[in-house]
């Protein structure tokens, strides 16, 4: 039988391990399925004509760059130990390369790589598990019933949490959809993780892990599955909650009943309260193939990340159907501030400046209005010139140049007068920011949402106080004249 295109896809997309193959400048000509749900990739089109470096795989990306240079002098490399970075966490793989000739010549290189991460954790932490998913749990569902026939539950299961491997979990997907099953599929990503290992150390942030997953294993029971996507970052496979009511209560459930997905986890060295952010579509409703699917959990998740984390986007076509991340997400905070100088020189008076930059800050920080707090501790909306509410106390809060909360509850013993303006104005989180220069202050800038527990990105705390200092300056050019 003749090797066909058709054939030869066949062969590499059903392969489990990741294969690719690149030119004579190691740039990227194609992958299979296998690496692209390894890196979590819609298509290959992201890649192609890359390098390795390009796309920022590796911490030291020189050893692994000359380890290419030797496969395209014509040196096969077999089963060798390297990392590579996914989605940010650093995974361990085994890769062997081997040139790619015409005639003589060689044209390029194939390679193929499988992640060995799971198996040396599993060599160090399997002390430390956690018991989510055992044999008879999993049995209750046909893949993996089919799936623990040929396979040793260790090799199913994360080594750490205790709930299903990527691979594994990702193949589920892949088998639902192949039998037209229906089901809804969600990201979860734990806000601020790193914060939490780098305060309380990595154990900490371990057992952050396992309590988030085995409250989401234990709502779900029996009726999916929870996948460890990579570092903090969860897959969830709910084979109940289809329809848009399920969904909105289901998640409800998960982020008010202060155990699941917002939770006060206890520690060796204190607790920390955990949040999480999630975005969910489901099949076929929403996508009828993989490649849709996952842009679309990919999308809500970032849609929930820019709305403050804490949160969570469930798609709907109507509302989020147009949008195009790749179009919100290519801005930077330097184009940030130069649009927003150039909107807050429009105006003459300081009413008209911030009215001219409302529009950006709104769709920017996700806020419904913008308020101010005058000499005089007065707080003043930027749209309705009625608000005058009383802010006495706010000094004691943003003593220095930026405050947050989650909850303006915090904020009641210091500043009552403010703490029941805010009330009044329905606000769970806040954001103040002086406007001012060493001891002397001219007022302050606050943002506020309804939602309690926003937490306040640092590229939204820059942008603010950029907006402060152009505020300052208007008011010493004003006192000037």
């Amino acid at each position: 039988m003749n090797m066909t295109v058709e054939l030869f896809d066949s062969i590499i997309n059903t392969s489990q391990d990741c294969v690719f193959w690149k030119d004579s400048e190691r740039r990227f000509l194609g992958v299979n399925r296998a690496f692209l749900d390894f890196y979590g990739f819609e298509s290959a089109d992201i890649l192609i004509g890359k390098t390795d470096e390009d796309m920022g795989w590796h911490n030291d990306p020189e050893p692994y760059r000359q380890d290419e240079l030797r496969v395209l002098s014509g040196f096969p490399t077999y089963k060798v130990h390297g990392k590579c970075v996914v989605r940010g966490e650093e995974r361990d793989i085994i890769a062997s390369k081997r040139p790619l000739y015409e005639g003589d010549r060689i044209v390029g290189l194939v390679g193929s790589f499988i992640d060995i991460t799971d198996v040396l954790k599993r060599q160090t932490l399997s002390e430390d598990r956690q018991t989510v998913y055992t044999v008879e749990k999993l049995r209750h569902i046909p893949y993996f019933d089919r799936l623990l026939d040929e396979t040793p539950l260790d090799e199913i299961l994360d080594p750490l949490t205790g709930i299903t491997a990527r691979a594994h979990a990702m193949n589920f997907v892949h088998s639902l959809i192949a039998a037209g099953t229906p089901f809804t599929f969600s990201i979860i990503d734990l806000d601020n993780f790193k914060f939490i290992n780098d305060t309380f150390g990595h154990k900490a942030g371990d057992t952050v892990l396992k309590a988030v997953t085995r409250a989401l294993a234990e709502l779900l029971d029996g009726n999916g599955v929870v996948g460890r996507f990579g570092g903090d970052e969860l897959l969830m496979i709910d084979l109940r909650n289809i329809d848009l009511p399920a969904k909105q209560a289901f998640f409800k459930e998960m982020y008010e009943n202060n155990s699941v997905l917002r939770q006060n986890v206890r520690l060796e060295n204190g607790s920390t309260l955990v949040t999480c952010t999630a975005g969910c579509a489901s099949f076929p409703a929403d996508a009828d193939n993989y490649s849709d699917l996952f842009g679309l959990i990919d999308k809500t998740l970032y849609l929930g990340k820019s709305k403050g984390r804490n949160c969570y986007v469930i798609y709907q076509p109507e509302k989020h159907g147009s949008i195009e991340i790749g179009k919100l997400a290519k801005h930077n905070i330097c184009d940030d501030m130069i649009s927003l100088r150039g909107l807050f020189e429009r105006g003459t008076t300081l009413r008209e400046r911030l009215r001219s930059v409302l529009a950006f800050l709104t769709d920017f920080l996700r806020i419904p209005d913008l308020y101010y707090v005058d000499g005089e501790n007065r707080l003043h909306s930027v749209t309705d010139e009625e608000t005058d509410l009383g802010a006495s106390g706010i000094s004691g809060l943003a003593a220095e140049e930026i405050y947050t909360t989650g909850n303006t509850a915090d904020i009641e013993k210091t500043a009552p007068e403010l703490y029941a303006s805010l009330v009044s104005l329905g606000f769970g989180s806040v954001m103040i920011v002086r406007i001012g220069a060493g001891e002397l202050t001219d007022g302050y800038l606050v943002c506020g949402v309804k939602r309690r527990f926003r937490i306040w990105q640092e590229n939204e705390r820059a942008v603010m106080y950029f907006l402060s200092t152009l505020i300052r300056g208007c008011i010493l050019s004003e006192g000037k004249k």
